[in-house]
């Protein structure tokens, strides 16, 4: 491979940047701009050259093959951060004959090619530098950690000896093997089949917590829906006034609750308008906060048309501030606890959170599901389906490893490290 390099810290000024280099003339490279290069793992103090003019001074670390994050030999300079000095090193590093800068994702995908990182470790590597808030922060770091590889590699074994007792069924028939394996067989697919759907029940929650759950407030026109998303998110986001109908569309909050991505969405009231521009914001409105994870109901004593409360959402009673009790976002009142129960909701939908965070986890469990039970359909049948079964079984074992980025991956690798940073 060639030998790439890029700035691995955020752009911009700042105390340190880190300069990455990575291939087989990251050390040459190194000594021949800081001299003398440090044992591996450890830092050391070193001025860096080109020709002869002194660029930085720096930290520098040397990690060698097989014991650095690309699997590869990579050096990394920590400069002092100023736009001057970032520029001229990268620019002095790129002199080097063989080298180029990294393209987006590169050091992580040689991970990955390099055996050092499985695919959803990629999967989870991303998440979490994307994380906004605790639960996300937990959940990536959960499947950087290789967790869901094991338990691929688990089920995995499972299957492989599945196959070969239906295998030694059909090479070795005249044979002393086992004459019925379908008690072993089965015992072992139903094994990795509810363990599969056990994943699976957890991947709406798991979801949610690194998409974010979206929390719909729906009432009647001035109730005082737009105050109260204001007061929850601590800042202007909607314009409020004493006129009913001021929100003709759905307004948009990100925030963190109790640790978990929140999306406010403030939406117009539900009445019956003759404004027929008012009765497409309202009609949004209902089919947003139909699809919302949680809705906060603003009573006000007037009705509230097209949308029933249901027994999971939020009831309270709007304008604490004229009727004495429920909700104010104008004076406060009322606010903390909206939001604890709010959180509680929303902590008691994401208890369940399993590994599998993605819907191409969730097709590729999916698929080999399906693949393991027409598999025990065909070994229950008799020994004579003995060769569809065995085939079934390589369609889940093939699942389970385009799962982790064993095989049929290749389209999938070039979307998942467009969203990589160059320098990661």
């Amino acid at each position: 491979m060639d030998t790439i390099y890029a700035l691995a810290s955020a752009r911009g000024k700042a105390g340190v940047a880190v300069v990455r280099i990575s291939g087989p003339d990251a050390f040459a490279v190194a000594e021949a701009m800081a001299g003398a290069l440090p044992e591996p793992r450890y830092a050391a103090l070193r001025r860096l050259r080109s020709d002869g003019d002194i660029l930085d001074q720096a930290l520098v670390l040397t990690f060698p093959k097989g014991n650095s994050f690309t699997g590869e030999p990579v050096v990394e300079f920590h400069l002092h951060g100023s736009l001057a000095v970032v520029q001229v090193v990268l620019r002095a590093v790129g002199n080097h004959p063989g080298l180029r800068l990294a393209e987006p994702g590169e050091f992580t995908r040689r991970a990955l090619e390099n055996g050092c990182l499985d695919l959803t470790q990629v999967e989870g590597l991303a998440d979490l530098i994307d994380a906004e808030t605790e639960a996300q922060r937990r959940q990536a770091e959960r499947v950087l950690s290789g967790a869901i590889g094991a338990r691929v590699e688990e089920w995995r074994r499972s299957l492989i000896r599945a196959a070969s007792l239906i295998e030694a069924t059909i090479d070795f028939a005249d044979e002393e093997v086992p004459q019925d394996v379908t008690p072993e067989v089965s015992f072992l697919l139903r094994g990795v089949i509810d363990s599969l759907r056990a994943e699976l029940r957890g991947y709406a929650a798991a979801e949610r917590i690194r998409d974010g759950f979206e929390v719909a407030i729906v009432g009647a026109p001035n109730a005082g829906k737009s105050t109260l998303l204001n007061a929850l998110a601590g800042r202007e986001a909607a314009i409020t006034s004493e006129y009913a109908g001021t929100t003709r569309d759905v307004i948009e909050v990100r925030m963190e609750i109790a640790g978990l991505a929140v999306t406010l969405l403030d939406t117009a009231g539900l009445r019956n308008p003759d404004d027929p521009v008012e009765r497409i914001g309202i009609d949004r409105g209902i089919t947003r906060a139909r699809a919302a994870d949680l809705r906060v109901f603003l009573q006000s004593g007037e009705a509230i048309e097209g949308l029933d409360p249901s027994c999971d959402d939020i009831v309270v009673s709007a304008k604490a501030d004229l009727s004495g009790s429920g909700v104010s976002g104008k004076t406060g009142q009322g606010v903390p606890e909206l939001l604890d129960a709010i959180a509680g909701r929303l902590r008691k939908r994401s208890a369940g959170a399993g590994l599998v965070t993605r819907e191409r986890h969730r097709l590729a469990i999916d698929r080999a599901i399906r693949a393991m039970e027409s598999a025990m359909h065909e070994v229950e049948r008799g020994a004579q389906r003995a060769e569809l079964a065995a085939a079934e079984l390589r369609v889940a074992i093939r699942a389970l490893e385009s799962l982790v980025g064993r095989l049929d991956v290749e389209d999938l690798l070039d979307e998942i490290f467009s969203s990589f940073c160059i320098g990661k």
